[in-house]
C-alpha cells in the first residue's frame, strides 16, 4: 500500500542576514551554522525521514543550488525541484504540490523551511504524526504554531479560537486571525492573552485542499500550473517552469492564501523551535563557553569579552579583548564586526559592499 505522506522542503532562500558566512553560492541552509556536523538542510531532511518515507521527500531550491542539494542529501535528482527565479513561498509550494499530485493525487503534504532549528525532536515527531492524521481526514489548511516564550517582535503570530478545541487532538484549534510582526507593546499583549502563537511557517494539507485554495485565492498561479501540469515529471518540465516563473507573482503563502482562507487550523506545541533568522537568534540557541561567548569554528582567545557570537575560519587564530555583545564573523575574505543590537543593519552594509566591489563578496 502506497504511503500518502509527502514533504516539501523549501530551500531557496539566500540567508542574507547571516552574511558574510552565508553567501549566494552557499546560503545558510547549506551550512553547518550550529557546528553540529550537519547542515540545516540535512537536519531538516533527517527529521522528516522519521515521519515520512524518504522517497516522498522533495526539495525545492534555486536552480544554482540543485547539485549542492543532491550532494548534501544523497537525494535522487528527480526529487530536487529547481526554481529558475526566486518568487517567494506561494509559487514554490505550488510547484511542489502540483509535482507531487502528478505522482499521487491522494498525497497529504507537509511543507517546511529548510533552515529552522528544532531541539525537541521526539515531540516534533509526535506533533507531525498528529498533523498528518488530521490533515488526511479533513479538507483543511493546518499550520504549526509555537508556544511563545517571550514577547518576540521578529515573528508573525496566529490567534487560535481557544473555545473550540478539535476533539481527539491535543492543542488543535481553528484559526481566528493572522498578525504580521508586532511592535513590542502588542507582542506583550499577545503573550499575556494566551491565545496567540508564533507562526512557524510549517504547514500540512491534502493536495486537493491546497489546490482548491490556490484556485480560490491565487487563481492566476493556479491556472498557470493547472494548464501545464502535464509537463511535470517529463523532459519538458524545466522549460515549462522557466516560462511559468517569469509571470509568477512574488507572493508568500501566508499573504496569498492562509490569511484569506476560512478552513485554517493551528496545532501548537513546544518543540524547541527557532527560525534562526539572525545572528542573535543563533547566539540564543547555542551553548556559551565559560566566558559567556558562542564560538563557531576557529581557535579563539578572548579577554574581558562576554555575550559575543564569534564565527571565524578554522585555520585562523583570533584574539579578542574588551568586546561585549558583538557579532564577529571572519569568512572567506570578509571580516564583520557589528553590535548585536545593530545587526538589522547588516543588509545595508551588504548593499554598500555590493556597490563598491560588485558581486565578489556576496
Amino acid at each position: 500500500m502506497k504511503d500518502n505522506r509527502y514533504v516539501i522542503i523549501m530551500a531557496g532562500g539566500i540567508g542574507s542576514r547571516f552574511w558574510p558566512l552565508s553567501r549566494k553560492e552557499k546560503p545558510k541552509q547549506f551550512l553547518d551554522i550550529l557546528g553540529t556536523g550537519e547542515t540545516l538542510l540535512q537536519q531538516t531532511y533527517r527529521r522528516f525521514r522519521k515521519a515520512c518515507p524518504e522517497e516522498n521527500i522533495y526539495v525545492v531550491t534555486n536552480a544554482e543550488h540543485k547539485e549542492l542539494t543532491i550532494t548534501q542529501l544523497g537525494i535522487s535528482p528527480n526529487r530536487v525541484l529547481a526554481e529558475p527565479q526566486r518568487r517567494n513561498t506561494a509559487p514554490c509550494i505550488a510547484y511542489g504540490v502540483f509535482r507531487i499530485m502528478k505522482e499521487n493525487p491522494q498525497a497529504v503534504i507537509a511543507v517546511t523551511p529548510a533552515d529552522h532549528l528544532i531541539t525537541k525532536e521526539d515531540e516534533f515527531c509526535n506533533v507531525v504524526n498528529d498533523a498528518f492524521r488530521f490533515s488526511s481526514e479533513n479538507k483543511v489548511l493546518l499550520t504549526l504554531g509555537i508556544t511563545p516564550g517571550r514577547p518576540e517582535t521578529g515573528y508573525g503570530y496566529i490567534q487560535a479560537n481557544m473555545k473550540k478545541p478539535v476533539e481527539g487532538y491535543n492543542n488543535l484549534f481553528k484559526v481566528k486571525t493572522f498578525t504580521e510582526k508586532p511592535d513590542l507593546d502588542l507582542a506583550r499583549v499577545f503573550l499575556e492573552s494566551g491565545d496567540f502563537y508564533w507562526n512557524s511557517g510549517i504547514f500540512f494539507w491534502r493536495a486537493d485542499a491546497i489546490v482548491e485554495a490556490f484556485s480560490k485565492h491565487l487563481p492566476d498561479l493556479y491556472t498557470a500550473f493547472e494548464e501545464g501540469k502535464g509537463y511535470l515529471g517529463t523532459e519538458e518540465e524545466e522549460t515549462f517552469i522557466s516560462r511559468t516563473y517569469i509571470s509568477c507573482k512574488n507572493i508568500s503563502i501566508d499573504y496569498g492564501v492562509m490569511e484569506k482562507a476560512d478552513n485554517v487550523y493551528v496545532i501548537f506545541t513546544d518543540i524547541g523551535w527557532s527560525d534562526l533568522g539572525t545572528w542573535s537568534s543563533l547566539y540564543e540557541n547555542s551553548r556559551t563557553n565559560d566566558s559567556g561567548n558562542v564560538v563557531v569554528g576557529g581557535e579563539v582567545f578572548t579577554y574581558g569579552c562576554e555575550g559575543n557570537i564569534i564565527s571565524v575560519d578554522n585555520e585562523r587564530i583570533t584574539v579578542l579583548q574588551g568586546l561585549n555583545d558583538y557579532v564577529i564573523v571572519d569568512s572567506d575574505g570578509v571580516l564583520l564586526i557589528v553590535k548585536k543590537e545593530e545587526e538589522q543593519n547588516i543588509k545595508y552594509y551588504l548593499e554598500d559592499v555590493k556597490k563598491k566591489t560588485g558581486e565578489k563578496y556576496l
